[in-house]
C-alpha cells in the first residue's frame, strides 16, 4: 500500500496499475454477463455517440483497419444491435446506427457496471469513499491527452 511519504510517479504507477487493471477486469465481467464483450460495448457506445459513423471512421476511432473491424460490425449487426444505413445524401456512404436493442443493451451494460462499482464503494468507510471522491479530478486528468513531442 502507498505510504505517507511522497512517492515518485513510477512508484505510484506501480501501485495504481494493478488496481486499475483489476477494476477493469471486473467491469468487463459485468459486461460479458450480458452477452456482449467489452469491445462490442465500446463499439456500440461509439456508434451511439456518433450516429451515422462509417465503418472506416469507426475503425479510425479504434485504431484498427476497416477490414479488421468489419467482422465485429457484422456480428453486432447479426445480433440485432446495430444496422448499416445508406445515406440519403450520398448513396455510396453507409453509416452505422444502433437499433433499439443496441440502445437497450448499452443501458443495461452501464447500469450493471455502475451497480457493481457502487456495491464496492458501499463497502468502503466514509473516509475511504471521500478519498476516492477527492481523487476523481486527478484520475480524470490521467485520461487527458498529454503534450505532443
Amino acid at each position: 500500500m502507498i505510504s505517507e511519504t511522497t512517492l515518485s510517479p513510477l512508484e505510484i504507477a506501480d501501485e495504481l496499475r494493478p488496481a486499475i487493471l483489476r477494476l477493469a477486469r471486473n467491469l468487463r465481467r459485468e459486461t460479458e454477463a450480458l452477452g456482449v464483450t467489452s469491445h462490442q460495448a465500446t463499439l456500440l457506445w461509439l456508434v451511439r455517440s456518433r450516429p451515422g459513423l462509417s465503418l472506416r471512421e469507426l475503425a479510425g476511432e479504434e485504431g484498427i483497419s476497416a477490414p479488421s473491424l468489419s467482422g465485429h460490425v457484422d456480428r453486432l449487426e447479426a445480433a440485432g444491435l446495430l444496422r448499416r444505413v445508406r445515406s440519403s445524401g450520398d448513396r455510396r456512404r453507409v453509416g452505422l446506427e444502433l437499433t433499439p436493442e443496441g440502445r437497450a443493451i448499452l443501458k443495461r451494460v452501464r447500469a450493471r457496471r455502475t451497480s457493481w462499482l457502487a456495491d464496492r464503494l458501499d463497502r468502503l468507510s466514509d473516509d475511504d469513499r471521500e478519498r476516492v471522491v477527492q481523487a476523481l479530478p486527478a484520475l480524470h486528468a490521467l485520461l487527458e491527452p498529454g503534450p505532443t513531442a
